[in-house]
C-alpha cells in the first residue's frame, strides 16, 4: 500500500518545516515579534515535531482501520455466500 510511504513524506515535510520555523523564530523572532518569539521558537523546535508525528501516527492508525473493517467484511460476505456444511 502507497499510503504510509505517502504519510511518511508528510511527517518528514512537517518536521522540517517545524525546524525552519523554529530557527526563524529563534533568530529573527525578537525582531519582528517581540521577546517571546524565540521562547516560541524553541517549543516549536521541541515540540513540533512530535505534534506532527502524534498527527501521522492517527492517520495511520485510521488507514489500519479502515483495512481491518474491509478484511471483516469480506470475511463475513464469503461467510453469507458459502452453503452451510452438512454435519455427520
Amino acid at each position: 500500500m502507497i499510503t504510509p510511504v505517502i504519510i511518511q513524506i508528510i511527517f518528514w515535510i512537517g518536521v522540517v518545516l517545524c525546524l525552519i520555523g523554529g530557527l526563524f523564530y529563534l533568530l529573527f523572532g525578537y525582531h519582528y515579534y517581540g521577546s517571546s518569539a524565540p521562547v516560541f521558537g524553541l517549543l516549536l523546535i521541541i515540540f513540533g515535531p512530535i505534534v506532527v508525528r502524534i498527527y501521522c501516527e492517527i492517520l495511520i492508525i485510521l488507514f489500519r482501520i479502515n483495512e481491518t473493517l474491509t478484511e471483516i467484511k469480506h470475511t463475513l460476505a464469503e461467510r453469507r455466500a458459502a452453503p452451510p456444511v452438512p454435519e455427520a
